[in-house]
């Protein structure tokens, strides 16, 4: 069998890639080991910048609508037991009442990987009406110039040849695709082995009322200080915990005040890992997600960074597929990603260290006057040292700028992350008002429903105003047959966030270059952005006109 892209895992990354190369005409397959069905979910939450991905592939609303009710609360609290004593919350209110943020069409949504892993399943395709290949394991594959060779094998014991033109790893933290290339990804923080508990405690939520949340960290000096997570708004809930040989049913029951009925339904161990890829590439053989990077899951940036690779690197197959991409695209794809999750690994850790260096009373859950003041003082603490940065934290998502070989170079500092706001006292992020090189575009509603970001996605975008149409730019991108959809746009709130009349912005929402004016030589632009230039300070980001 023969294919442009072979992709191994379909984890939501692997999946999230495979919504991004079918949207280009990309041919592909995707083996999976598993059924397509999840029974242990790790995943819950998808970010912002995850879910604008979604959106531009067609499954926000899907992901939306895929089961959480709306007027659960989500909310986080810090508890001695979940309907024991509390020490803290953060009141975020339900997704159905929520403002949504001014900087996306796209706010976080709540989706728990037994929901997320069969919807985008499904909306790819399984085999043999579509390329997802379920029970199928990768038995070994050999790397050559033209080509990757590799051996898939079916829960039957069927083997199949494939021929690929590229290979991409989407198989997890132990990841054999990057043993197998020799891909180190060296231990940044210390390995720590946890347990999850997923059970089922009808009733719970009743019993709770007011006192329910999304997510209850159990702080108590006997160990438990990890979360106790809701998992589908109703009666299933996790439970992670220090691993250890206790019965499963009893750790649970020690984290819940209320006498329930208590239905065990997985227990699993695993190991919290901080470790990020050496390379992310080994000729044809690229690496995504897991991978590629582990992180803490404090914060809930690993699946947004796994996303974000396969929006990063899903364009740039397609564009070495069809011939038009120099020989420097593909490989930033690294240099654009390894750094994201680098600092998202960073973040992460530091919500992590937040929770386990925080010292507990031995009285802490005592019904005494020294319970009570030990409760008073843990409650200040968890407030004082900002518990709120780990659930919302939206720079972490949207403010990265990538600096690589294919990013037009402009020495303009990057706009401050939060919580520091732009000028005029709006209460807009500045990271959502610049459009600098290497940024995201910024979000702007252009219509009821409609965002700049819908603009972006297929092609290259030149968004532009003012008097003039920059048909240089549309020669030189045509005969380099480098797709570009020009786009006037007089839009004043575009104008104040994007800053120049013109901006061009790739198929995956970054800004590539701005200018005041036309570039001088505008074939040296459209080289640079496909790859083949000679580096992004070869065209000025103000273009002539400076």
């Amino acid at each position: 069998m023969e294919t442009d892209v072979l992709i191994v895992g379909g984890g939501p990354v692997g999946l999230a890639l495979a919504l991004d190369l079918a949207r280009r005409g990309v041919a592909f397959v995707l083996a999976e080991a598993g059924d397509g069905q999840v029974t242990h979910p790790r995943v819950s939450t998808v970010g912002p910048r995850a879910m604008e991905a979604f959106r531009q592939w067609g499954v926000a609303e899907a992901i939306r609508g895929a089961g959480w009710p709306a007027d659960h609360t989500l909310d986080i609290a810090w508890v001695t037991a979940v309907g024991g004593h509390e020490l803290h919350r953060l009141r975020l209110g339900t997704a159905g009442e929520r403002t949504p943020p001014p900087y996306t069409p796209e706010p976080e949504a709540i989706c728990p990987q037994h929901w997320l892993g069969p919807l985008l399943t499904a909306r790819v395709g399984i085999h043999p009406a579509g390329p997802v290949r379920l029970g199928t394991r990768l038995l070994g594959f050999t790397r050559r110039p033209d080509r990757v060779s590799a051996v898939l094998v079916d829960g039957a014991g069927v083997r199949t040849a494939v021929d690929a033109r590229f290979l991409v790893g989407c198989d997890g933290a132990s990841s054999p695709v990057r043993k197998a290339c020799g891909i180190d990804a060296p231990e940044r923080h210390r390995t720590r082995v946890l347990r999850n508990i997923l059970f089922r405690a009808p009733g719970l939520g009743a019993l709770l009322g007011p006192r329910a949340a999304l997510v209850h960290f159990v702080t108590e000096p006997g160990g438990l200080r990890y979360p106790l997570r809701a998992m589908d708004g109703r009666d299933l809930y996790r439970l992670t915990c220090p691993a250890g040989p206790a019965e499963a049913a009893k750790v649970v029951r020690r984290a819940l005040a209320p006498d329930v009925p208590v239905e065990v339904l997985s227990d699993a161990t695993w190991h919290l890992t901080h470790r990020v890829a050496s390379r992310y590439r080994a000729g044809r053989v690229l690496l995504a997600g897991d991978a590629a990077h582990t992180l803490s899951p404090s914060g809930g940036f690993g699946l947004a960074t796994g996303v974000g690779d396969a929006a990063d690197l899903g364009w740039k197959l397609a564009a070495e597929l069809a011939g038009w991409a120099g020989p420097a695209l593909l490989d930033s794809y690294e240099s654009e990603r390894r750094p994201v999750a680098l600092g998202s690994l960073e973040e992460s850790h530091r919500n992590l260290r937040r929770t386990l260096d925080r010292r507990l009373s031995a009285a802490l859950c005592d019904a005494t006057a020294e319970g009570e003041r030990a409760r008073a003082a843990t409650g200040r603490e968890i407030a004082a040292s900002d518990p709120g940065r780990e659930f919302d934290a939206p720079d972490v998502h949207f403010a990265h700028r990538y600096a690589s070989p294919v990013i037009a170079d402009e020495k303009t500092p990057a706009p401050p992350a939060a919580p520091e706001r732009a000028g005029g006292g709006d209460g807009e992020p500045a990271w959502n008002r610049s459009a600098l090189p290497g940024a995201r575009a910024p979000h702007v509603w252009l219509a009821p429903g409609r965002s700049t970001l819908d603009l972006y996605g297929r092609e290259f975008v030149l968004l532009h105003r003012g008097p003039g149409t920059p048909d240089g730019l549309a020669r030189a991108f045509g005969d380099r047959r480098v797709p570009l959809r020009v786009v006037r746009c007089d839009d004043e709130e575009v104008a104040r966030r994007y800053e120049r009349p013109l901006v061009l912005v790739r198929p995956d929402g970054h800004v590539a270059w701005r200018g005041s004016a036309p570039p001088a030589d505008p074939g040296a632009l459209a080289d640079l952005v496909r790859g083949a230039g000679t580096t992004g300070r070869g065209v000025p980001g103000e273009g002539a006109g400076r």
